[in-house]
């Protein structure tokens, strides 16, 4: 039985492969690495993202060590709890662990930037009215303050703050000290805040109905020049 006579491989036809450089042989073209947009591009979101990161501050509330008793001796690990803030009304907490203390903090720090909540802040420097936050044990209170009051709170406290852009607030923990409990019940009392344009919206009014003539002159007097 007569076979059929088999192509020869340098001529590049064996399989339907063509040349390795796209010139010939082949109907499918070679695609170029140097064609390939960068990642950040193709997604649209990586300049935007890196922006954002760049804004954004994170301050170390506490770390603590660990240690788990295993038969060979005692294995230590760190626990690491984030703030993380831009300043202008947004701010977020997380906690990480792991074997070495960089990497609990930049786990921290992570967590901290998934969970971003944003506070409604009356002229940018302080709280909009007095509220209260509790989470287990911790026990919060939180007072709005004139300017230059500055920030009066402990440490778990002032670094939410801080992060936040509060430059005059009072704030006092009556519960819990520890830096957990605190940091989530000032989380909890600031979720809770209101701005005068957000109950305006609520019942179809103006904020000058809401404020009232009191809140009109105080509004006129803050923003009137010192002589």
């Amino acid at each position: 039985m007569a076979q059929a006579p088999r192509t020869p491989r340098g001529d590049g036809a064996q399989r339907g492969r063509g040349p390795r450089s796209g010139a010939g042989g082949g109907d499918r073209p070679q695609r170029e690495r140097g064609d390939r947009a960068p990642r950040g591009e193709r997604s649209g979101g990586g300049e935007r993202g890196s922006r954002e990161d760049n804004e954004l501050v994170d301050k170390l509330v506490s770390i603590n060590r660990v240690a788990k008793v295993v038969k060979g001796g005692r294995r230590f690990g760190f626990a690491a709890l984030v703030v993380v803030g831009d300043g202008k009304g947004r701010v977020g907490y997380g906690s990480g662990k792991a074997r070495e203390v960089p990497e609990a903090i930049r786990k921290a720090t992570e967590s901290a930037k998934q969970k971003l909540i944003r506070v409604p802040l009356r002229e940018g420097r302080t709280l909009h009215h007095d509220v209260q936050g509790h989470f287990g044990a911790g026990f919060v209170v939180l007072r709005a303050a004139p300017p230059g009051t500055g920030v009066i709170a402990g440490g778990p406290m002032r670094a939410v703050f801080e992060t936040l852009g509060l430059q005059d607030v009072v704030a006092k923990s009556t519960g819990s000290q520890n830096p957990h409990n605190m940091v989530k019940a000032t989380f909890e009392a600031l979720k809770s805040l209101t701005s005068p344009r957000n109950i305006a919206a609520k019942r179809g009014k103006k904020v000058g109905d809401i404020l009232g003539r009191r809140g009109a002159a105080a509004a006129a007097a803050a923003a009137a020049p010192v002589e």
